[in-house]
């Protein structure tokens, strides 16, 4: 009879498998399994993002004005470490520097910007196409192709036509991959490497054609001596009186060393709303090294060079 009862019993329930605290979802085999249990993952994990911040949100409404101000993120840019040449607004030797140095007469409107644009030998057709662009953004420029001249020639006959600035692009690949800035008469010359380089056609939901008004100006973080200098070259490039019935805005915003460029267009939709649309084209430039006078590869004097594993030893240390 014993027996018979123990037949009839209920099978024990197996027990829930727990996956061990070591295990990683990368280590299942499966492509399309590990990929399924990894959209899982994230899926649970921004529920539960989700969720907190909802109860945060909350609390902080039941509390009212007693609530704790909203802590602030940390970031790479918040934890930099602190340049000693980081530029004081008020420091009377800045003033003195700026007053003298060679964008001066730019700055107190003496001259007038007049750009010549030029590439490496033998363009391919999208460092072509790019300098066309750079051309309709950058007023009163002039685009004129190499033809074997070296840069030793080209700059004093610069230098007689009176043109204020130099840039050269530079290619790799039929990639442009370089830009060479160089203030005439006296310098300084500063070399970038270019990257992310779109052209107007690459970008989505992209404006009209530029028209030919004076664009205004925007450059953001540039704090340090360093980058005080880097940014004066880029202002000067551009007439000194933009003209605001354009809606037009050249913006070099640098973050992390990095200088990101951008064109738009704008217009006023109310008194807080602005909208904007990007005209193009777009790259971004690394400052490799800024050197005294007209461009000079042989016996230039460097005033910064940058170093990469001296330089780059700490991740929030930047240079502008």
């Amino acid at each position: 009879g014993g027996a018979g009862a123990e037949r009839g019993a209920e099978p024990p329930a197996p027990e829930r498998v727990l996956f061990p605290p070591t295990f990683s979802v990368s280590e299942i085999k499966n492509k399309q399994r590990r990929h399924f249990m990894f959209v899982r993952w994230k899926q649970q994990q921004r529920k539960e993002k989700l969720a907190l911040r909802k109860k945060r949100r909350k609390e902080r409404e039941a509390l009212g004005d007693k609530a704790p101000p909203k802590a602030v993120p940390k970031t790479i840019e918040n934890q930099r470490v602190y340049d000693e040449t980081t530029v004081d607004p008020n420091d009377e030797e800045v003033a003195f520097d700026e007053a003298t140095d060679e964008f001066a007469p730019y700055f107190n409107r003496q001259t007038v910007p007049k750009i010549l644009i030029t590439t490496s030998d033998r363009p391919r057709g999208r460092t072509v196409r790019f300098c066309e662009q750079l051309s309709t953004v950058i007023p009163n420029s002039h685009v004129y192709y190499r033809r074997g001249l070296a840069l030793k020639r080209i700059i004093p006959q610069c230098i007689a036509r009176d043109f204020t600035d130099l840039i050269v692009i530079n290619e790799d690949r039929k990639i442009p991959n370089g830009l060479v800035l160089s203030h005439l008469p006296d310098g300084p010359t500063a070399h970038f490497k270019m990257s992310s380089v779109r052209l107007r056609k690459e970008i989505k939901r992209k404006g009209k054609q530029p028209t030919e008004h004076v664009p205004e100006v925007i450059l953001n973080n540039f704090t340090t001596r360093l980058g005080h200098s880097v940014g004066r070259m880029f202002a000067s490039l551009f007439p000194h009186d933009p003209q605001f019935i354009g809606r037009q805005v050249a913006t070099f915003h640098n973050q992390r060393d990095y200088i990101f460029f951008r064109f738009h267009r704008y217009i006023f939709k109310s008194e807080k709303k602005v909208g904007i649309q990007e005209l193009g084209p777009r790259f971004t430039l690394k400052l490799r090294s800024l050197q005294k006078g007209t461009f000079d590869s042989k016996f230039g004097e460097y005033e910064w060079v940058h170093k990469r594993r001296e330089m780059d030893t700490s991740r929030r240390k930047f240079h502008l």
